[in-house]
């Protein structure tokens, strides 16, 4: 199974600490606990942790000491300050010390965790190597040694030791984001922070403040003013996703950020340095939509400085039988089991696969492989119905056949529906044996994994399409993508 975030909880308040380190072991979290500052400073110095979260006022070192000291020996460190409400303007200086946010207390449970799992993507995001080339069990992988592929590590190679901004073109599912972290982390600023937004996935009355940050009251509800991603990213990389989502007014802000390398907060009226590399990316043609009218010209020369394009599977299918052995190995990691094989005949058969979400399909035909093949070597006949009626090895259907269909289609998934069930009983056997414990959401996170993760590739990556098929809500939908990781496998 994947590994626990660890958090470091720095609270001199015994109730307190005692009450949030509840919340955060419920949520899945593996929770440190410091009562004072020094001490903490300390541990979070010698140990790694995902996020630290600390309260403002402490015996030892108070709360801006410690983002000050901390973030300088670590600027990648995720700190999230606690402050009560009287002490806002502290706060707000805690953020310009180093601290990512801030809550004001007294807080809602939710709004701790909402802000944590936020931290804690960002901070796997900085500290997961992305390895290129070979298959690996872990998550950040560029799979591929096919020539197309060979030729996007030399330009990573290149790309990485400059400073230009560069625009990363392909489509959905091929690993933009992957492309992203490796160029960031092969540049001369790995030692900074990489802060990725994706532009779809924002409202777009929130995005300017998210990318921006604002000033207190500078709109119904900012109550407190906050560090947008231009600021947080301050000496790192800035990575935009689905930038061609992006609606037209932020176009026009976005471009001025480029040409000038100043922006003002939502309501504020000091310019700041926009001291952050910017690598954008989209699955969208750029070009016609700049000759529609719906992306700005200037804005496109301004990011496509450097343009990447990433290759289809569709164009690179030698690497498909590769990419399908690193993919079963870690969905079997992942859910503790034995990994499976593809015969001869089924590694030809699924490098025979039109799969239209590119690796990020792939990847969930082989999670799905994993949970539902009854056998260690899976075969041709272990693949979904639909795929391999789509390469002519089961009859298509007829008018005349609807019934006999519905009827047909009704069986496979009660089979499917039962062969998950006699292998969940299996796990949570296999589990119980072995001592294991928190079994319940371990096993809530890898279904709802495949079950999302499957919604979204159906749809092609349509959040908001998953979430109504799904019957989920927006924020909720978001959040589990968000606690999931399934964020990392996207575009």
């Amino acid at each position: 199974m994947n590994t626990k975030p660890k958090i470091l909880l720095i609270e001199d308040d015994a109730s307190t600490a005692t009450s949030l380190q509840k919340v955060l072991c419920a949520e899945g979290y593996e929770v440190a606990v410091s009562t004072r500052g020094d001490a903490g400073l300390e541990q979070a110095q010698q140990k790694e942790y995902d996020v630290v979260v600390t309260d403002l006022k402490m015996p030892g070192l108070g709360g801006l000491d410690l983002v000050a000291q901390l973030h300088a020996a670590k600027p990648k460190q995720p700190i999230i300050l606690m402050t009560a409400h009287g002490t806002t303007e502290t706060a707000i200086e805690a953020t310009k010390l180093g601290a990512c946010d801030y809550l004001l207390k007294p807080f809602e449970a939710d709004e701790l965790l909402d802000m944590v799992a936020s931290a804690v993507a960002s901070s796997r995001l900085m500290s997961e190597p992305v390895q290129m080339g070979e298959a690996t069990t872990g998550r950040s992988a560029i799979i591929g040694n096919s020539r197309a592929m060979q030729s996007i590590y030399k330009e990573i190679g290149r790309v990485a030791a400059t400073p230009a901004t560069v625009l990363i073109r392909g489509a959905t599912g091929t690993g933009k984001e992957l492309i992203a972290r490796a160029i960031y982390q092969h540049s001369q600023r790995p030692d900074k922070p990489f802060i990725a937004v994706n532009c779809a996935a924002i409202p777009d009355a929130l995005l300017e403040s998210e990318l921006f940050g604002h000033e207190r009251g500078a709109f119904t509800g900012a109550q407190a003013m906050r560090r947008g991603r231009f600021e947080q990213a301050e000496g790192g990389t800035l990575f935009l996703d689905e930038i061609g989502d992006m609606p037209a007014e932020l176009q026009t802000r976005l471009l001025r950020v480029l040409s000038d390398g100043f922006f003002y907060r939502v309501g504020g009226h000091q310019p700041l340095k926009a001291d952050a590399r910017v690598i954008a990316a989209t699955h969208q043609n750029l070009d016609e939509q700049v000759r529609e009218g719906r992306f700005r010209e200037d804005l496109f020369h301004r990011l496509n400085v450097i343009r990447l394009r990433l290759p289809p599977l569709r164009e690179r299918r030698e690497d498909i039988p590769l990419l399908a052995r690193h993919f079963l190995a870690r969905s079997a990691k992942e859910l503790g089991v034995e990994s499976k094989r593809l015969s001869e005949d089924a590694l030809q058969f699924v490098s025979q696969l039109q799969l239209p979400g590119n690796v990020r399909q792939l990847e969930n035909l082989c999670h799905w492989l994993t949970v539902l093949a009854p056998a260690q070597l899976v075969r041709v006949e272990d693949f979904p119905p639909e795929l391999r009626q789509e390469q002519g090895l089961l009859p298509t259907a007829v008018s005349g056949e609807a019934p006999a269909r519905a009827t047909a289609g009704a069986v496979g998934g009660a089979q499917a529906l039962s062969d998950w069930r006699a292998l969940l009983r299996v796990e949570v056997r296999r589990r119980l044996e072995a001592g294991e414990s928190g079994i319940i959401d371990a096993l809530t996170n890898d279904f709802e994994s495949v079950v999302i993760g499957g919604a979204l590739s159906h749809v092609r990556g349509r959040r908001m399409e998953a979430a109504e098929r799904l019957g989920l809500g927006r924020n909720t939908i978001t959040r589990k993508i968000r606690e999931l990781r399934l964020d990392h496998a996207d575009d």
